[in-house]
């Protein structure tokens, strides 16, 4: 029998795959399998809180597919599916909203943020915000508790919804006993704040992304465009407070980063420089998983079965967690 504590992490297919994506949490959650029973999954429902077009929401699907599996998911060592293929995480979802506060919910971040935005723009509070983001905690507390989740890698935007997963198991565990298992949100802390191209954390709606596996023109393109500051090649900088080095750290060898902050404190090394440097490691780094990535993405039949074969796996893993929920709440 396998004791090992249970890992669970899923990505929206919303849009493409970006560096900041990869650090906060598709590195994180392919690290954490080394130590977990490990569980991932696209976030297709959550989706559609975004994105009402169904063929695009396809074709995103199976670009995550494909990302996850080029930087090395094995399917046969994980747990790997797509939550719509889990009619079990939407029923666990219905119960669960019978005893969470919907107090919770109206301070998560998501929904307070939309409210305050139709505020400020002089609109009804709820204008326009519809009841899949309002229970979007519910459904993802569904996502982490049917599999009895210890450990949930997220960025720190996300960190709040795992602490209202806490409270929903707590609220249910208090309705009917120990039942779901309370999990904790695992942040790297470091990487918090990933730069985008114009200084700003990386993020799809501020277009100041980095493709993860954006072709080598297009990602030096990118590199070239991204912000620095006037100051000339032979003064001093900070390497803390430039967005060049930030996200280089984060790939070169330790030795190369030292050697980098080395140049960048004693002067004598230009943004251009440090730009070239910048995509050189991340053609080292991603180079050869862009070559799986584009033979997978083309390939929908095999990444269908790939899906497929682990929503067997996942409906079998969380089949007794909604057994038990049900018997405990009466429901039969």
């Amino acid at each position: 029998m396998n004791m090992k504590r249970i890992a669970l992490s899923g990505i929206k297919p919303t849009g493409i795959p970006h560096l900041g994506n990869y650090l906060g949490m598709i590195r994180p959650a392919l690290d954490l399998a080394k130590d977990y029973r490990a569980f991932y999954f696209i976030a297709d429902a959550h989706a559609l809180n975004q994105l009402h077009d169904a063929a695009e929401l396809d074709r995103l699907i199976f670009e995550v597919a494909a990302t996850l599996l080029a930087l090395g998911l094995n399917p046969e060592n994980v747990t790997f599916f797509r939550q719509s293929d889990i009619a079990e995480i939407f029923e666990l979802a219905i119960i669960l909203a019978a005893t969470t506060p919907k107090g919770l919910l109206n301070r998560a971040h998501a929904y307070k943020a939309a409210v305050d935005a139709n505020l400020a723009a002089g609109c009804d509070g709820d204008a326009g915000i519809n009841m899949g983001l309002f229970t979007y905690p519910i459904l993802m507390a569904a996502d982490i508790l049917l599999f009895g989740s210890h450990a949930v890698p997220v960025g720190e935007d996300q960190r709040q919804h795992v602490e209202i997963a806490q409270d929903i198991a707590q609220a249910f565990n208090r309705a009917y006993g120990e039942v779901l298992t309370v999990p904790e949100a695992v942040i790297g802390e470091a990487i918090a704040d990933i730069p985008g191209t114009d200084g700003r954390k990386m993020s799809k709606s501020y277009d100041n992304i980095i493709p993860i596996f954006a072709p080598p023109d297009e990602l030096c393109r990118r590199i070239m465009g991204m912000v620095t500051d006037s100051r000339p090649p032979q003064q001093p900088k900070d390497p803390e407070q430039d967005n060049l080095f930030r996200l280089y750290r984060f790939f070169a060898a330790p030795a190369e980063v030292e050697s980098l902050r080395e140049k960048y404190l004693r002067g004598g090394i230009g943004y251009g420089e440090v730009k070239k440097s910048l995509f050189d490691v991340l053609e080292r780094t991603f180079g050869d998983a862009r070559g799986r990535y584009e033979k997978y993405v083309k390939d929908r039949p095999f990444l269908e079965s790939v899906l497929r074969y682990g929503a067997v796996k996942a409906r079998a893993a969380g089949a007794p967690m909604l057994d038990k929920v049900r018997e405990v709440a009466g429901i039969r």
